[in-house]
């Protein structure tokens, strides 16, 4: 049986203890390799210079979510993950995390987001540069598996 789809509007809030299987299950479905573990979200979730948002529909039903990390002494922000459900894909809930931690960051006083995607992911691609994002690099055999990257980045 096919989940319902995606139909309410997207929510994103900060995640809690009680997201950890959600995440943890969501990170094993979307990536093969570089993968956060449990411990890592569960660290990131208490982490001053971390946050892990959420997005749900439809009363608490988990749909994806994003992992934006600060480090102290600058004002660009990193996304350093984000993973939708399938069923949620195409239907706003990678935007709605992207702008959320884009609020996120300007709200802790940065001035740019930057992230890493794979040179292969062209869905991804389009997605952020939709959203503003410029390339500024790449980075070649940067994932796990040796794939590149694109650095982008995007003026808050």
């Amino acid at each position: 049986m096919r989940p319902p789809p995606v139909t309410a509007a997207v929510r994103v809030r900060r995640a809690e203890v009680s997201d950890l299987d959600d995440l943890v299950a969501l990170e094993e479905a979307t990536f093969d390799t570089d993968r956060l573990s449990r411990a890592q979200y569960r660290k990131h979730l208490d982490s001053e210079t971390a946050q892990v948002l959420v997005a749900s529909a439809n009363h608490r039903r988990f749909l994806g979510t994003a992992v934006v990390f600060y480090r102290k002494g600058t004002t660009v922000a990193r996304l350093y993950s984000i993973a939708t459900k399938p069923q949620a894909r195409g239907k706003g809930v990678g935007s709605a995390l992207i702008e959320a931690a884009e609020d996120a960051a300007r709200l802790r006083g940065c001035r740019a987001l930057r992230l890493e995607v794979r040179k292969d992911n062209g869905v991804a691609i389009g997605l952020y540069e939709r959203l503003g994002y410029h390339r500024i690099g790449e980075y070649a055999r940067y994932y796990g598996d040796g794939a590149d990257a694109l650095r982008l980045e995007k003026a808050l």
